[in-house]
């Protein structure tokens, strides 16, 4: 068990662009190093470092760059998004057994300028999940909103809704980018006349139902938890933090299930943070879900039992749990979901530029649609 063992002692990200003019390793050193001076450590105190497999900044390279000297320990998370908390997952882990004292978890990319995720599937090498893939690609699902839109399309003839229901998540995470000086989208709230008005992509998703592209870099410091009371900020406790696939899971195409209105992986999440805290869906102040499709937050909501099957829409409407404060990755930025980790944290800290009043428990998911993790973090004491 790591409850109560360690915590995020530190988060330091890069301004995000849409075009940085930087190498992915410069962005990674940058956050790596901004993250350390939050938390009032030196890169001669990193001993462990963790980020995504699909990241083109090695942890011996981003160790280099930023200074950073011996490792103990040094571990990579597959599939894509859904490896952000898992990231804080594998410190955790080192730091419980012994492994390492003070873990850096990193992920940076030129997402906008550079390798554009969204632009969906040109060419890969011959693996057992791009096989998967192509049972979807001669039909036209070559891109991530199109293999969301197959999702989405179902939830909305199972429950009876219409398209404009996930306008609400688009809402909520402008309104609170437009008060972030760090989103791309400050200043810039919308209405859900405007999220009806934006373009299709594939329906039932439009423009404004998908998160942006950025460049920039977010990192996280995770030691102890009695480490980190001696340190410059507040600690964010780790409460829980668990991984999760379903059956039958595949990368964003899982139409071979029994349903496809939901996210059986999220709900292996919900159940291990859950049931390892001993708490539920009231215990939560603020959720930071894991927003790349408007679809899959009311999902979310549905599978860790804010609300019923088919609710999420009016459940995010009604504004009663507070969402994505940031902005999220459709208005702060898309950094694979690290960015709504760091403002998790700045939340228990009292920190956040929307910040919740009183906040003490903090959840927040990685990517969905895919083999997927969570947290939930919490006030030190």
């Amino acid at each position: 068990m790591i409850a109560g063992t360690a915590a995020v002692a530190g988060i330091g990200a890069t301004a995000f662009t849409k075009d940085s003019g930087r190498s992915e390793l410069a962005l990674a050193a940058e956050a790596v190093r901004a993250a350390l001076d939050d938390a009032g450590l030196g890169p001669r105190d990193v001993d462990g470092m963790v980020t995504f497999t699909m990241d083109t900044s090695p942890e011996i390279t981003v160790a280099q760059a930023a200074g950073i000297g011996e490792l103990t320990f040094f571990s990579r998370v597959h599939y894509g998004g859904g490896a952000a908390c898992a990231t804080v997952q594998q410190a955790a882990l080192a730091v419980a057994a012994g492994l390492a004292e003070v873990v850096v978890c990193y992920r940076a990319f030129n997402e906008r300028s550079g390798r554009r995720f969204g632009a969906g599937v040109q060419s890969r090498e011959p693996s057992a999940e791009g096989a998967a893939l192509g049972w979807g690609l001669p039909y036209g699902l070559l891109t991530p909103a199109s293999w969301v839109a197959m999702a989405a399309r179902r939830y909305l003839h199972t429950y009876g809704l219409e398209p404009g229901v996930f306008g609400h998540v688009a809402v909520t995470d402008r309104r609170h980018a437009a008060t972030n000086s760090a989103a791309y989208f400050y200043g810039r709230p919308i209405t859900l006349a405007d999220h009806a008005a934006s373009r299709w992509i594939a329906e039932p998703l439009r423009l404004l139902d998908c998160c942006q592209e950025t460049d920039g870099g977010q990192a996280l410091v995770v030691t102890s938890v009695e480490r980190a009371r001696t340190l410059a900020r507040p600690p964010a406790v780790i409460i829980a933090a668990a991984q999760g696939a379903g059956r039958a899971q595949e990368q964003m195409t899982s139409y071979y299930r029994d349903g496809i209105e939901g996210l059986p992986e999220m709900g292996v999440v919900a159940r291990q943070l859950w049931g390892s805290s001993g708490l539920g869906p009231a215990d939560v102040d603020v959720a930071v879900l894991y927003d790349h499709f408007t679809p899959y937050v009311l999902m979310q909501l549905e599978e860790f039992g804010f609300c019923g099957p088919g609710e999420g829409g009016a459940f995010v409407e009604s504004d009663v749990l507070p969402l994505n404060t940031h902005g999220g990755q459709l208005g702060e930025a898309y950094l694979h979901g690290m960015n709504g980790i760091a403002e998790a944290v700045r939340q228990v800290r009292g920190t956040a530029v929307n910040q919740v009043p009183g906040a003490a428990r903090a959840l927040v998911t990685a990517g969905t649609g895919v083999p997927t993790s969570g947290l939930l973090l919490g006030a030190d004491g």
